[in-house]
């Protein structure tokens, strides 16, 4: 089994024969060399600036660019390049994610001309929206068609498939059922494949003794304090304002909890020089004092933000010595966070407040679902996490566990 992803070429021309034997021999792996300015255009441009935003119903972040659209092409274009120069009788080839939408396609037809018999698949790591918003999208048919160069598409739920599905029937005039796509020749199957985490990595960790030093300090800090701890990255599809809009509502509407309560909140750096996520980032802080500076006092900090990545001890740590997690992504392709949260308070059952439009949503019975956009919803989820009762918790979280215990990665 072979990797191919991207690596800069700025610097490293001189070594690339070097480079790629070591890389193929120490991980077989195969690096794309890509000009730092078409990378630039076809991964902040591109792909992040129109594709992601449209495929979490956020379609009013972008604005179409030709430019970064040709640039989308060409990087597509030199990965298929890459990989036909290596390409063999029955190959399997596994393609991911929404930055490479075109390269089945392009696949395909070096496939055929070449004559080969090999099987692509495809699996987007993110939503796929109603065909009513993606048909907004300039280049809808060529993306479309670019996946259909599949053999077979994963998605995380069964919604993004039947998304696509229709967008596919709507917008190609394409016809099929509920798992496959009629093309020229061939079906091409779509399926969906909830992916999942490795929870003994979480339980095992659980019990070693950093984790459990750390947990001590962590117990110690907060003394006779509910947490509540929230791990995204610094997104705006990760609704971390509605999150701390909420928060604010609640200690409102149950100024009991004042003194009471405390909310961790990890934001991990995402994208620093783009200035959505720079604007982002000054909002989150706003909050974050207004919250701290109309409840807190000199001994209590409502909410505790951090912006930064933390090592697997700390996180497991975290989430060990919350009570509650909650999400409220405003659209999330699935979100392990829920589920590490899960596998790390194995046997001290905790509390999960998750969004309604996180994949996850359609696969954790046991957790208080929420539409992030109603604050006064979202509100009384605090309220009703902090006050439940010891029996509906542990039987609220075994259905969680069982849930991540079996649906592993």
């Amino acid at each position: 089994m072979e990797h191919i992803n991207t690596r800069s070429a700025q610097g490293v021309c001189h070594e690339k024969d070097k480079v790629c034997a070591q890389l193929l021999q120490d991980h077989h792996a195969i690096p794309v060399y890509i000009p730092d300015s078409l990378a630039e255009s076809h991964y902040n441009g591109f792909s992040n600036t129109i594709l992601w935003p449209l495929l979490h119903y956020h379609p009013g972040e972008f604005v179409f660019d030709e430019g970064h659209w040709q640039s989308y092409q060409e990087v597509n274009r030199i990965f298929a390049q890459v990989i036909a120069e290596r390409l063999q009788d029955n190959d399997i080839i596994w393609i991911h994610d929404y930055h490479l939408m075109l390269l089945p396609g392009l696949l395909r037809q070096e496939i055929d001309r070449r004559k080969k018999r090999a099987k692509i698949g495809f699996f987007l790591h993110t939503p796929f929206p109603s065909s009513e918003l993606y048909r907004i999208l300039p280049v809808r048919q060529e993306i479309l068609r670019g996946v259909l160069g599949s053999d077979l598409i994963g998605f995380h739920t069964y919604n993004y498939a039947r998304h696509f599905l229709r967008s596919c029937f709507r917008i190609l005039d394409l016809r099929g059922s509920l798992d496959g796509i009629t093309v020229p020749g061939r079906t091409v199957h779509v399926r969906a494949f909830p992916i999942g985490i490795d929870p003994d990595e979480f339980s095992t960790s659980l019990e070693s003794t950093a984790v459990q030093e750390r947990l001590r300090d962590l117990q110690n800090s907060f003394k006779g304090q509910k947490l509540v701890v929230g791990v995204d990255r610094l997104d705006y599809v990760k609704g971390i304002p509605h999150k701390l809009h909420a928060f604010e509502r609640f200690l409102s509407n149950h100024p009991e909890w004042i003194g009471k309560v405390t909310l961790l909140q990890l934001a991990v750096p995402t994208r620093p020089d783009v200035e959505d996520y720079q604007d982002l980032r000054a909002v989150v802080n706003e909050l974050v004092g207004a919250i701290n500076g109309k409840f807190g006092t000199v001994e209590y900090v409502p909410v505790h933000f951090m912006h930064k990545s933390l090592d697997f001890t700390e996180l497991v740590a975290l989430y060990a010595v919350s009570d509650i997690c909650i999400v409220t992504s405003t659209r999330d392709g699935m979100n392990l966070v829920a589920l590490e949260y899960i596998a790390a308070r194995s046997g001290n059952p905790g509390t999960l407040i998750l969004s309604e439009f996180a994949g996850t949503a359609q696969s954790l019975p046991g957790s208080l679902l929420v539409n992030p956009w109603d604050t006064e919803q979202v509100a009384e989820a605090f309220s009703t996490a902090l006050a439940m009762d010891q029996s509906t918790q542990e039987s609220n979280f075994c259905f969680l566990h069982q849930y991540v215990s079996k649906h592993t990665w």
